[in-house]
């Protein structure tokens, strides 16, 4: 006898309509499908906006290094204030003289006190043949830029810039410039485009930004791990965790003003080292590389505080455990165990502030950093500019030649940060390996 093959719970109808129960199941699972594809369809909004600001920001970015570098490289009208060929000695061009023939051309073409002010600075007899042709060339030849052409019109329309030059500029001779070169990046600033450097501003900036790191970095990780280790869950720690997420949306101008009260103006005897007699009391003032660090400090300090709090929330508890149950101290679990662990995520939050510190200008300007100075730093309590007031300096100038010496700092900056991040990535990715 053949048996009936319905499935259990299933019965059909004479009139062929699907069961109760099975009607029931699929009113249960229509809102849960019609869910479902709802947040498919979000998911898709999402991914589309998500490629498209991504796509704009890679243009935007790609549209500015390219307006860098255009101008940082090109085609220039040089003419000479003096002509090289009347420096004859012996029948030898200066491209060919010796040492010795160069001082003399010094010699017979400055004035008596310039040539003795050299003389003092740094004896000839010290000096290269290289640095003395390039007193030569500076102080006697003294080329000037007439006229300067970026990058991408020097490649496309050469023809008509040379014939340009001709009838504009006769007796100028037309040279293919790369502003940013080894001189550029050994020499210190100057009123004049052809002898401006950034050796000042690249000292400024690794003395401002090491004294940043120093101060901020073990003051901001000591106090996410007393935050998250050691603070009682009370009315007072809330508080002050709230205004330390605060802190950091803080524009960066408000610091500068802070900066300038505290550090230039209350604290000036210890900030411009007359406190321990390094410096003169009449002439000294607070606007020194320690008030800048300081300033930078308090700046990016909630920053690190944060991504640091967040690294080491994200210790597993199991870890803390283990640790106690060996008859570890609290310290000791947080020195040896949690600390270790949470150093690359205390890293990438460290690394974040140093690209943000190592940009800002607005702070700086506040509390007085030098737009011109051409002394190189000495320590934390010497006059300074860094590299983005320079920046901000050559772009304000009138003369479109200082534009292009601008952008090739803006190379020469984001070179730095490239590589101090490096540094930083490189230490981080070593002690992951570690952990």
């Amino acid at each position: 006898m053949a048996r009936n093959q319905h499935p259990v719970g299933r019965s059909s109808s004479p009139d062929g309509r699907r069961p109760a129960l099975e009607r029931s199941e699929g009113s249960l699972t229509e809102p849960f499908t019609n869910n479902l594809l709802s947040r498919h369809r979000s998911a898709r909004v999402g991914q589309m906006l998500f490629l498209v600001s991504t796509i704009v920001g890679i243009v935007v970015l790609t549209a500015l290094l390219f307006n860098i570098v255009n101008s940082a490289f090109g085609l220039a009208a040089v003419q000479d204030k003096v002509d090289p060929t009347t420096l004859v000695r012996d029948a030898v061009l200066i491209e060919h003289q010796t040492k010795e023939q160069l001082v003399q051309v010094l010699e017979d073409n400055l004035k008596p006190a310039v040539f003795q002010t050299l003389k003092t600075g740094k004896p000839f007899e010290q000096r290269s043949h290289k640095e003395v042709y390039d007193l030569v060339v500076d102080r006697v030849v003294q080329p000037e830029v007439k006229q300067t052409w970026p990058l991408f019109d020097s490649l496309l329309h050469r023809q008509q810039i040379l014939a340009g030059i001709a009838q504009e500029y006769p007796g100028a001779r037309v040279q293919f410039l790369s502003w940013i070169d080894a001189r550029f990046l050994v020499t210190p600033q100057s009123s004049q485009v052809e002898r401006a450097g950034v050796r000042t501003a690249i000292l400024g900036s690794l003395w401002t930004i090491a004294l940043t790191i120093a101060i901020a970095f073990p003051v901001g990780v000591c106090a996410a791990i007393y935050l998250e280790e050691y603070a009682r869950d009370n009315w007072v720690s809330r508080l002050i965790r709230t205004n330390i997420n605060n802190l950091g949306g803080v524009p960066s101008i408000i610091y500068g003003m802070l900066g300038l009260a505290i550090f230039v103006r209350a604290l000036q005897s210890l900030t411009s080292g007359t406190l321990f007699g390094l410096a003169d009391p009449t002439t000294a003032n607070g606007r020194t590389i320690l008030s800048a660090g300081l300033t930078l400090a308090l700046l990016i300090l909630p920053v690190i505080i944060i991504n640091s709090r967040e690294a080491i929330r994200a210790v597993p508890g199991s870890l803390r455990e283990a640790s106690f149950g060996l008859g570890a101290t609290k310290w000791q679990t947080v020195w040896a165990h949690v600390l270790p662990s949470a150093l690359p995520g205390i890293l990438t939050g460290t690394i974040l502030a140093i690209s943000r510190a190592i940009g800002e200008t607005a702070p700086l300007v506040v509390i007085g950093a030098s737009t011109f100075i051409n002394k190189d730093p000495s320590g934390p309590f010497s006059k300074f500019t860094t590299l983005p007031i320079q920046i901000y300096q050559w772009t304000a100038r009138p003369q479109a030649e200082f534009r292009n010496i601008a952008a090739a700092a803006i190379i020469v900056l984001l070179v730095l940060l490239l590589a101090l991040n490096a540094t930083a990535i490189l230490l981080r990715n070593r002690y992951s390996r570690r952990v």
